[in-house]
């Protein structure tokens, strides 16, 4: 069975509120669909929701993860050294991030090239499990494989959100944890620097 993968280069932010609705940002500059970004959503009574602004990039991420709900919606991401700020259809989401800590700069140490080789990111999944709650690797949806070659770390210090004019309360941690995939976001919120490869069956055509 021939495979391809495919390879997203970007930003993960994943934090929660007080109010019990926890955001997943995936900000994209390069990806195989051009520069993207989507949001995911879970709300305090499970309903997990998909913000993407492009209907190939809804359709790919549906494919690759759970969703109740599924929306195409206008995104927008401006961003300063510390600040961003992401604007997806009902959701506005600003948040600051502080420094790097301990692990960040441990993973900023790693040489890139080694941080995204399969063997490297197998490696750190079980330590990543054990410290941070979250995987590194593992099955997707449509039978696809996934992994996450995390390369810095900053801890999100402030946010605000609101959702369809609804303010979300303050940051709070990611608890609990979100269930669109194999993996969580991290407990504590965090913004890492990321590259997402995700590899799917190539069609057969006869």
């Amino acid at each position: 069975m021939d495979h391809v993968r495919l390879r997203f280069d970007g930003w993960i932010a994943g934090l929660g509120t007080a109010g019990g609705t926890r955001l997943v940002v995936g900000h994209w500059p390069r990806s195989p669909l051009g520069p993207v970004t989507d949001v995911m959503v879970e709300l305090p009574d499970g309903h997990r929701l998909l913000l993407a602004e492009t209907a190939e990039l809804a359709d790919f991420v549906a494919k690759t993860y759970t969703f109740d709900e599924v929306r195409v919606e206008p995104v927008t991401v401006e961003r300063t050294a510390s600040a961003w700020t992401v604007t997806a259809g009902p959701l506005t989401l600003r948040f600051t991030t502080g420094g790097r800590g301990l692990l960040g700069r441990l993973l900023r140490a790693v040489p890139p090239t080694l941080a995204r080789r399969l063997w490297w990111v197998r490696l750190i999944d079980r330590p990543a499990r054990l410290l941070r709650g979250v995987r590194t690797y593992g099955s997707a949806g449509n039978g696809r494989r996934e992994w996450y070659a995390v390369q810095d770390l900053h801890v999100i210090t402030t946010a605000a959100a609101t959702l369809d004019g609804l303010d979300l309360g303050p940051l709070a941690d990611v608890h609990p944890p979100v269930r669109f995939g194999f993996g969580s976001a991290p407990r504590s919120p965090a913004l890492v620097r990321i590259t997402t490869t995700v590899e799917v069956t190539r069609p057969q055509h006869h």
